[in-house]
């Protein structure tokens, strides 16, 4: 399962558009590789108690298959916000498909450009109210004086020390530093969060003499898939860095980590296969910037991951559904001409007062470009800023989310399941059958 976080409709869009004319074309009629997919559908991503999700209570339909409250993870709708005692109540607990695959003695991994605790790949393996509990110092922090560490297990300790988070293979990503104490340095110099003293990837060793920690791109390439038991990546104290912005000798691609992860899960899993979760999660950061070039370029980083995925498998009996959480208020529009720059003025018309405008605007967010009259200024000589802020009309201190459904692109075996309107819990269940895992209805049933 490929994960584009944040990655709307429109955002898929505009990164076709784009990459068409990195290439010299005029972009339109480019597409990326998941497009290419033979199924297609529209997934509903509303969660229990929220018209506009956040990346918690979808990862919870996406991979537990159930809806949930905004913010929580792997819980059910009947858990209160910070009420930790529910959390940790197995009654109100759900599993992930990614439980279901080791159950049937699957290889399995998380994949991300985010931290390996952040809300979307928690959703394989963590229970808890509250998304932001990563540390046990987080506990505190987000927990509004309602919950202490010593009753509220927090969610880097849970993937190292529960199941089904312990018996991952492989799991590359960000947030070193969610897993230290605050008393050492981690790897990239920055101190720990932690406040219990704890060194979570000692433990981990400790428990897998024959797994491999990594911290660099180097390290990961090096990585022998045949002579390891198991793989931990972390690549930066917290998130990693946008691709456009990342050392490349230091931080690895989505598609290398893509690359590397099925490496060794295909030599783990053997004859019983794997089921993998990998997210392009600064998708939706350069959404919440408002900055379409970073949003767009980890958007065709995603791709080129997918199309990694694609050239590795057989595409007989290896599933890939790619998707993604919940949308963003970016929209492409006013009538630019064809092969008009994705990402500037649009040069085709104006506002009422004769301004142009960009062709890509947020419905809410940072800046919008007014002079002390509250017109609109010209954006000419500002534009063509690599990092450039889109305009937005509601001004917040951060982009937000939206409501829209967002796709879903499947291919290989039982692919054409994935079409039509659905809501977005439905698919894990719908990989679960085709992949005769977990306890629902399974194609080997038949």
């Amino acid at each position: 399962m490929f994960l584009g976080d944040g990655m709307s409709l429109t955002t898929v869009t505009a990164a076709r558009i784009l990459q068409g004319q990195r290439k010299g074309n005029t972009g339109e009629e480019d597409a990326l590789s998941f497009e290419k997919f033979p199924h297609t559908g529209l997934s509903r991503t509303y969660c229990a108690n929220a018209q506009v999700p956040d990346s918690a209570c979808t990862a919870t339909a996406y991979l537990c298959g159930v809806k949930t409250n905004i913010v929580a993870i792997g819980i059910s709708a009947a858990v209160n916000f910070n009420n930790c005692s529910g959390s940790e109540d197995p009654a109100n607990q759900v599993s992930s498909i990614a439980d279901w695959a080791q159950k049937k003695g699957k290889a399995t991994g998380i994949v991300t450009t985010t931290t390996l605790t952040h809300a979307s790949p928690s959703g394989a393996y963590a229970h808890t109210t509250n998304r932001f509990f990563e540390s046990d110092t987080d506990i505190l922090t987000y927990g509004e004086g309602q919950n202490d560490p010593a009753f509220c297990t927090d969610i880097a300790t849970q993937l190292i020390t529960q199941e089904p988070g312990k018996n991952f293979d492989v799991m590359l990503g960000g947030g070193m530093g969610k897993f230290l104490p605050n008393t050492i340095t981690d790897k990239f110099g920055v101190a720990g969060e932690r406040s219990d003293g704890k060194n979570l990837f000692s433990k981990w060793q400790a428990n897998n003499p024959g797994g491999v920690l990594t911290y660099n791109r180097d390290q990961l390439l090096s990585v022998d898939a045949t002579k390891i038991t198991k793989l931990i990546g972390t690549f930066n104290s917290g998130t990693m860095d946008f691709h456009k912005q990342a050392d490349a000798t230091k931080q690895p691609t989505l598609a290398e980590m893509t690359k590397k992860t099925i490496e060794v899960l295909s030599h783990k899993g053997g004859e019983n296969g794997f089921f993998v979760f990998i997210e392009g999660g600064l998708i939706d950061y350069g959404n919440h910037f408002n900055t379409p070039a970073l949003a767009l370029d980890e958007t065709i980083e995603f791709s080129e991951a997918i199309q990694v995925a694609l050239n590795m498998t057989n595409p007989e009996e290896t599933l890939i559904v790619v998707t993604s959480d919940h949308a963003h208020p970016l929209s492409i529009s006013g009538y630019p001409g064809r092969g008009t720059n994705i990402l500037g003025l649009n040069q085709h018309d104006t506002d009422v007062y004769g301004v142009k405008y960009a062709t890509l605007n947020y419905a809410v967010g940072l800046n919008q470009y007014q002079d002390e009259h509250g017109q609109r200024i010209d954006l000419t000589d500002q534009i063509d800023d690599p990092f450039f802020v889109a305009p937005s009309y509601i001004k917040t201190t951060s982009g937000v989310h939206g409501g829209e459904d967002v796709g879903i692109f499947a291919t290989g075996p039982q692919s054409h399941l994935f079409s039509g309107v659905m809501q977005q819990n439905t698919i894990p269940h719908l990989m679960a059958y085709a992949a005769c895992i977990g306890d629902g209805p399974t194609l080997c049933d038949n």
